[in-house]
């Protein structure tokens, strides 16, 4: 279907009026928006996030570590209330000048290192640790390319079908059918590729696991945008039994807890700053 009542002007001008949802937060321009210093907490990493799906990569990543025993790993995760615009203070900024979630501070070294993006902070903190990437050249390979799938996927099931089929002010056929068929391809790859693997490089867990689950493994089990009926989640069989391997890590579910600020209160944890946080 055309929609012809649309013509786009010679140099678009932004109408923050027409944002939708976000239209408090969402903005053309970079840059910090108010001055605010961000907290430190005593451990060598200091986390600034959200329980979304890309903060709830990092955390799951350190929870796998911690759960390995490597204390080293110990993290502190301040939240960061994207929906209050805390993305744009100018202790934020300093770290991830894309003002996005998550951010982290490296603190174990003299001066501290600053990782943004969550599919850097993943490769950042597995390869410091040597933990959760493959050995192997073809496994390694292996793994980064799924990592890199991912980060370039998922904001087709984000932005895009994310956005139009839950969050636009209006639904439109148009956006809603192109991105929900681009995901229903995207999970067709996964459930492919599932059906003759455990996990995404085959029998080893790595951070091309953590870095997928939160959102199409999430999606599978109806907990993203309540759209499962409608993407026919059920039908992707091999993405669902990979799922359930993950969801039932208990790692996963301490990842999936930290900075969330929604659902019901067992589920919510703030902050973090220990082990004894989650009340095990």
């Amino acid at each position: 279907m055309t929609d012809t009542k649309y013509l786009p002007p010679k140099v678009w001008t932004w109408d923050q009026a027409s944002g939708g949802k976000f239209a408090n937060i969402n903005r053309p321009i970079a840059g910090a928006t108010h001055d605010k210093a961000l907290p430190r907490g005593e451990h060598p990493f200091q986390l600034y996030s959200l329980a979304t799906p890309n903060g709830v990569k990092v955390t799951i990543l350190f929870e796998e570590l911690l759960a390995l025993g490597i204390e080293a790993a110990e993290y502190d995760a301040w939240l960061i209330n994207i929906g209050d615009g805390e993305q744009f203070g100018s202790g934020f900024t300093d770290i991830n000048p894309n003002s996005k979630i998550p951010a982290l501070l490296d603190c174990s070294q003299r001066e501290p290192i600053r990782v943004f993006e969550s599919g850097a902070i993943l490769l950042y903190l597995a390869e410091k640790f040597d933990r959760f990437i493959p050995k192997a050249p073809a496994q390694r390979a292996e793994c980064y390319s799924w990592l890199m799938w991912q980060m370039g996927s998922a904001p087709f099931l984000g932005g895009g079908f994310g956005h139009f089929y839950a969050y636009a002010p209006e639904k439109f056929e148009y956006p809603i059918n192109r991105y929900a068929m681009e995901v229903k391809r995207q999970l067709d790859v996964l459930d492919k590729h599932l059906a003759n693997n455990t996990f995404m490089c085959g029998n080893e867990y790595t951070i091309a696991d953590m870095a997928i689950y939160p959102w199409y493994g999430v999606l599978v089990e109806g907990k993203l945008y309540e759209a499962a009926e409608f993407l026919d989640v059920a039908s992707y069989t091999h993405v669902a039994r990979w799922a359930k391997l993950l969801h039932d890590r208990p790692a996963v579910a301490r990842g999936r807890r930290v900075n969330r600020v929604w659902g019901h209160e067992p589920l919510q944890m703030k902050e973090r700053h220990s082990a004894a946080d989650f009340g095990d």
